[in-house]
């Protein structure tokens, strides 16, 4: 398995905004977490599947995002 760090820097390739990264990973980390499961390893599936999607997927709503942007700035 990979460092974390890299798990983070590859998917920053995918969603280059690391605020947006960090709501979406953590969102998704609650959603697919297992019991009796370790949750950094929850963490560190999420950023592969953030890393290995498609920008658009992973982006679906380019409206919403960017209105999100501006009410948390």
């Amino acid at each position: 398995m990979a460092i974390r760090s890299d798990l983070v820097f590859e998917a920053l390739h995918t969603l280059r905004n690391r605020y947006m990264l960090c709501q979406l990973a953590s969102k998704a980390t609650r959603r697919f977490h297992r019991p009796n499961t370790r949750i950094q390893e929850t963490m560190n599936e999420v950023l592969v599947r953030i890393a290995d999607a498609d920008r658009t997927q992973v982006l679906g709503e380019p409206e919403k995002v960017a209105e999100a942007q501006r009410r948390a700035a």
